[in-house]
């Protein structure tokens, strides 16, 4: 039989030496050169490749026709079409040209044996193909070596694992595996088998030393055999999860045909009451046509099945949420007035805007809520003044927390498709009252969080819109909803953390904080009472008198609310009850001695504020979202250069006003009679004490010019005598805000005279008189005005 028909041919050699022991004389110094595209061929190993590039054809043919002999190197990257002798290794095998079959779509496939590896030393030409000069590298012989046999072992048992967990690699691969006795051999038939990258196989070929490339090997080995173990895993797994799910069908399709037989069960009789419900409900058509889908879905699905529990409680939810349901307002205007002054004292500025949206109701019958945001400090009953709303016009109450919200999805609702998916927060709400028209207080509304989740903010747009919010969709209902009748009320500390969009959305009303004799009259009407209840002392004789309670507020308490107050009043009623426990009576009116004795010394003093002990120190107002607050500002001279240091965690803004100010100084030096050289001289340092504490703004700018002029002029600061304004590099006083809370937080430290900008004196007139009697209010234009008044 010819040579060229043969139709045959062995992947292993019938003699494994036979690619080791040619001699090298054999070999001549220089060769044509096959470049291989994702392969690389080892000593000893046959294999067939598909010839198809012009020059590689030409060098197979031209090596056929004489000694069959060609050098193979890899190329370094297989996607080169027609590579240099640049993208070629340098280290390959001299190969055997076995067969060359002429295959019928014209392309050539020739069957080649890798016999001894090569170093190519210098190309010789590129056409019509590569020929090169090559130095052939010699193997070691390895002989009575434990640890190289041993590896050896090792190497047959892990190939032999992993054509075990290989489903595409024939059994008969192991056999082959076993028959093998050379080792070299060996190393090289599986490391040309590995499944690996070329890269890889090619630093095999490249390790001269055969003990090195069977550790090298062994590792690629171990890292297949996990590989293959995992994939088998993973295989497995899925089998059985698709046997199990099979097996559970049938069974469940057994059980609902027994139970057919035996005529229905419990879930039947759900649905069927489910039906008559929606039957008698008052619903728009799009929710009548998707409960009618949903009730078809419950029918055809069984209840065992996982999306069944799905659909059931989205149609739960449709029936329990109150479509067309409403509470029918009460329009009596006097007794809602009422409820509201029995509830809250003050807060008149609230109650008016309620009243009048009552009266609105009352001559029209229909009015799309307002959207209502109740800012101002804690503690002064922004949240229980929404319980009083809903009781004054007779609607149900519902409180919705927002403090730390940060999921879009607790407003929005999630999808169903999601595991533990369910509606809103609004639409829960709606729900829970059973109502389409209750008043639902937006808690912290200044407090929603924002992260990657979501803006909560964005989502209350449409909640809070009048425009938008008659059609309200949640993702986990599916449907539009009509939020226009609920009367949504908001409230909020700091109206400044409120997203701009939002706040545009809504009507802000601000509380301010609480006078002394709004307090105590609070204390006497509300407070007190409770806590009597509340420590069982309710139809005990005890009493607290004006004078008292003006002791706990003024000497225990520092807020613009009432929650610290009821917190003393709390502590006094406990130490009752315990006399009363213990003696079985207890005083019917307490005197300012018992609190001391109770409560302990007093914690705050207005002493501090009498005098000052130094110049430099002045007294400024200052507002923060728990209310006014009293801010004391240091300065003091020190030798050097004219630098100006700034302590006490002050804002940007803050340190601004102090720059200013002492550029103001600097400029109108001759004018205050301070010495030009002493800006030169002097380091200036300005604290503002409680350092712990972030401060910022502008208002602080009169207070930190007093106690610069004082400190450079050497006069002390008025005692009892606090500031607040902004000012200009011209000197000119600017106007501020929150002047009724600094106003209180004076009254309340005891401060007598008050420095403010004559552009606030309208802020002032807002206040009652009675809340502020005894005080002086100096309204100024500029600074020089500041200084005559505020330095001794």
């Amino acid at each position: 039989m010819p040579d060229e028909e043969m139709d045959f041919m062995p992947i292993i050699p019938l003699n494994e030496t036979e690619g080791e022991n040619l001699d090298d004389t054999n070999i001549p110094e220089e060769l044509p050169i096959l470049p291989l595209r994702n392969t690389v061929l080892f000593p000893g190993v046959v294999i067939p490749i598909t010839v198809g590039r012009d020059k590689s054809i030409k060098a197979v043919n031209e090596s056929y026709k004489t000694d069959k002999m060609v050098g193979v190197l890899a190329q370094k990257d297989s996607s080169v079409e027609d590579p240099q002798i640049t993208d070629l290794v340098e280290v390959g095998t001299v190969a055997k040209i076995i067969k060359l079959i002429k295959m019928p779509d014209g392309g050539t496939t020739v069957i080649i044996q890798g016999r001894k590896r090569f170093r190519m030393k210098k190309i010789i030409t590129d056409e019509p193909y590569f020929r090169a000069n090559i130095e052939l590298l010699g193997e070691d012989n390895i002989v009575n070596d434990e640890h190289f046999d041993a590896t050896v072992s090792s190497l047959k048992d892990l190939a032999a694992q992993i054509i075990h967990l290989s489903p595409n690699i024939p059994s008969e691969a192991a056999i082959i595996l076993r028959n093998i006795e050379n080792a070299s051999f060996l190393i090289h038939f599986i490391s040309s088998n590995l499944n690996s990258e070329v890269k890889e196989k090619q630093s095999l070929l490249e390790i001269d030393d055969l003990k090195k490339r069977s550790e090298k090997l062994m590792h690629l080995l171990q890292r297949e055999l996990q590989f293959a173990e995992l994939k088998n895993k993973v295989t497995t797994k899925t089998k059985t999860e698709l046997d199990k799910q099979q097996r559970e069908y049938f069974l469940q399709q057994q059980l609902k045909s027994i139970k057919e037989e035996l005529g229905g069960d419990s879930n039947d009789r759900e649905l069927q009451d489910m039906i008559k419900k929606g039957e008698a409900k008052k619903w728009p058509k799009a929710a009548k046509d998707l409960f009618q889908k949903e009730i078809e879905k419950l029918e055809r699905m069984h209840p065992s099945t996982p999306d069944y529990s799905i659909v059931y409680n989205h149609v739960d939810l449709m029936l329990d949420l109150p479509w067309d349901e409403i509470t029918k307002d009460n329009y009596d205007l006097k007794r809602s007035k009422k409820i509201l002054d029995a509830d809250h004292y003050g807060m008149n500025k609230i109650k008016e805007r309620i009243l009048e949206y009552l009266a609105v109701l009352k001559l029209k019958g229909d009015m799309k809520s307002p959207i209502l945001c109740f800012v101002g400090p804690p503690g002064i009953g922004k949240t229980s003044l929404g319980k009083s709303i809903a009781n004054a016009i007779g609607r149900k109450y519902v409180r919705l927390s927002l403090g730390g919200l940060h999921d879009e999805s607790e407003i929005r609702g999630h999808r169903k498709t999601y595991i533990g998916a369910m509606a809103g927060r609004v639409i829960q709400s709606i729900r829970k009252v059973k109502s389409s028209n209750p008043v639902m207080i937006l808690d912290e509304v200044d407090k929603v969080g924002k992260d990657f989740r979501g803006d909560p903010s964005s989502a209350l747009l449409e909640v809070l819109d009048p425009e938008q919010n008659h059609s309200f969709y949640d993702n986990y209902l599916e449907l539009e909803y009509d939020l226009s009748k609920v009367l949504f009320i908001a409230t909020a500390n700091d109206i400044n953390t409120i997203q701009p969009a939002l706040r545009d959305r809504m009507e802000i009303i601000e509380l301010n904080g609480y006078a002394m004799k709004e307090k105590v009259e609070i204390a006497k009407r509300h407070l007190i009472p409770k806590q009597k209840e509340a420590h069982g002392l309710k139809d005990v004789n005890l009493n607290l008198n004006d004078k008292v309670i003006e002791e706990v507020i003024e000497n225990y308490t520092r807020e613009s609310g009432v929650r610290e107050l009821d917190r003393q009043i709390a502590s006094i009623m406990r130490s009752m009850a315990k006399d009363y426990a213990i003696n079985g009576k207890v005083k019917s009116g307490l005197r300012v001695s018992d609190v001391h004795r109770i409560l302990g010394k007093p914690r705050y003093s207005n002493e501090i504020y009498k005098n000052s002990p130094l110049p430099g120190i002045a007294v400024g107002l200052a507002w923060t979202y728990v209310g006014g607050d009293i801010l004391f500002i240091e300065s003091i001279l020190s030798e050097g250069k004219g630098d100006l240091k700034l302590t006490g965690n002050l804002g940007n803004v803050m340190k601004e006003s102090a720059s200013t100010a002492l550029t103001y100084l600097n400029a109108n030096a001759k004018k205050l009679n301070i010495d030009q050289e002493l800006f030169k001289k002097k380091d200036i340092h300005i604290h503002v004490p409680e350092g712990a504490v972030p401060k910022d703004g502008p208002s602080a700018g009169v207070t930190m010019l007093t106690a610069l002029a004082s400190a450079f002029t050497g006069r002390k600061v008025k005692p009892y005598l606090g500031m607040t304004g902004e000012i200009t590099l011209r000197g000119l006083v600017l106007p501020v805000g929150g002047i009724k809370e600094k106003v209180l937080a004076a009254k309340r430290a005891g401060l007598k005279e008050l420095i403010l900008c004559w552009q606030n004196e309208k802020d002032v007139q807002e206040i009652n008189s009675d809340f502020i009697k005894g005080m002086k209010f100096h309204y100024v234009k500029n600074m020089q005005q500041v200084l005559d008044l505020a330095l001794s």
